[in-house]
């Protein structure tokens, strides 16, 4: 159990001096979740990233529009989840992770990834279903789930501030040298150079950590002018020699390589602006996992907020409360849209991945180090005062004031909010099961109280 599992804190949370760079890299995870990969992958691309980029000769201004590009690369890939899982069925998560592995423009392994992986688990007759749909839809729809990515990805950037060239990189990821990528089948020089460096960096990291180094030679060498130009592959073969690099890779915390590869532009330190800037962004990112939990974390903020402004809280701790709501929910990243979409009761076995949303979630802000002291708080959004709750089994005097309201803003918002197996609750049936709640030693009275206020005004 985390260390902030036994001192739960309500302090105040400001900026320290901390790098832009420490935030993304941190919440970089929860995009590694996002996509089915395992922890690191978006920091260890970076570094492989930032190689190529300097054996390219790129300017520092350059290098910082790319290294920023790598860590988010992955940033608008929760958008088309609920796409992908309406096409495959099964987990999204496992879809795109095996999409990585396999040359998707190659109709036999194409075939083979459908067969594999369309309705799995699924009966037969479903499974013949989706498979039928899925080649009717076609290219289409290959272009539709690339589209959603990457135009949301770049909206992502542009929003945190960052430059056009990293918007454009991200954008056109997914593009190959010879025009046969997505999602506007642009052709050698026509695509970005950063973005051809993202796009030979990620499939270096997923086959060098999935398969070992002679794998990863091995893809470059077949994917080399189809997917990736001569030259940078060319560089990516010389990189695969030096056995030291992909040891350290192994051996080394992504944070720690990151730094010895940030360009000035990446070290900028971190302002409250700046901080509320990306948890803005990875709540949009967070909310758009599901059609069901649109703009839901921008709603649990509004409604705690106001909630603990009438029970007193400091401008400082509200500023903090606002932090921790926004993210409460970056665990459900890792939680497939079989279960967030299930129109019906979930079973034993999903509704234990589903309350395995707040462990992803501690962890994940508690990778962050000017975001550990609000760690706790937004994973205990399913705590309750008489200990009924999940998933770290706190109780009474453990669940400070931000952890009280939190909680009762997370229920109001679900039981206003349509989901997939019923319409949203009115005001006077939600206060009513807020109260129950609170007489029965579940939610915090004075926090119920005052939202109790809110929906009322």
């Amino acid at each position: 159990m985390l260390a902030q599992v036994l001192r739960p804190s309500d302090s105040p949370l400001t900026a320290t001096a901390v790098p832009v760079m420490d935030v993304i890299a941190g919440l970089s995870r929860a995009l590694d979740i996002t996509e089915g990969h395992p922890t690191g992958h978006a920091a260890r691309s970076c570094v492989i990233g930032m190689r190529l980029g300097q054996a390219c000769g790129l300017d520092e201004t350059a290098l910082g529009d790319l290294f920023h590009a790598l860590l988010l690369k992955d940033v608008g890939c929760s958008s088309n989840a609920a796409r992908v899982h309406q096409l495959s069925g099964g987990s999204d998560h496992a879809v795109k992770r095996s999409v990585w592995l396999t040359d998707w423009r190659n109709w036999s392994e194409k075939i083979a990834h459908g067969l594999t992986w369309v309705g799995r688990g699924e009966p037969l007759g479903r499974r013949a279903g989706r498979l039928l749909h899925l080649a009717l839809a076609g290219p289409r729809a290959e272009q539709e789930v690339f589209q959603i990515r990457c135009d949301r990805g770049a909206a992502i950037a542009l929003d945190l501030g960052l430059s056009r060239a990293t918007a454009e990189a991200i954008r056109a990821m997914d593009e190959h040298w010879d025009g046969g990528g997505q999602p506007a089948r642009l052709r050698r020089d026509d695509i970005p150079l950063p973005a051809q460096i993202i796009g030979i960096a990620q499939v270096l990291e997923i086959f060098w950590q999935q398969r070992g180094v002679e794998a990863s030679r091995d893809v470059i060498r077949r994917r080399r002018r189809r997917w990736f130009s001569p030259d940078l592959s060319r560089l990516a073969l010389a990189l695969l020699d030096d056995a030291a690099f992909w040891r350290a890779l192994g051996d080394v915390a992504s944070i720690d390589l990151l730094h010895d590869v940030a360009p000035a532009p990446a070290m900028l330190q971190a302002s409250d602006a700046h901080l509320d800037r990306i948890v803005d962004a990875f709540a949009g990112v967070i909310d758009a996992k599901s059609p069901y939990t649109h703009d839901h974390s921008r709603r649990v903020a509004d409604y705690a907020v106001a909630a603990a402004e009438r029970l007193g809280f400091s401008p400082e701790r509200l500023v903090r409360l606002r932090r921790a709501a926004l993210l409460h929910d970056i665990g459900k990243l890792g939680v497939s849209n079989g279960i967030l979409d299930k129109p019906g009761s979930l079973t034993a076995d999903e509704w234990q991945v589903m309350k395995g949303h707040t462990r992803h979630t501690l962890e994940i802000l508690d990778a962050v180090p000017i975001f550990r002291d609000l760690a706790v708080d937004a994973a205990a959004h399913h705590e309750r005062l008489n200990g009924t709750g999940y998933h770290l089994g706190l109780q009474g005097a453990a669940l400070t004031p931000t952890a009280r309201v939190l909680a009762v803003a997370d229920v109001t918002d679900a039981l206003r909010s349509d989901r997939p197996y019923r319409a949203g609750l009115e005001v006077d049936r939600v206060v009513s099961m807020l109260s129950e709640d609170a007489a029965s030693g579940k939610m915090c009275p004075q926090s119920v109280a005052a939202m109790t206020e809110v929906l009322r005004a």
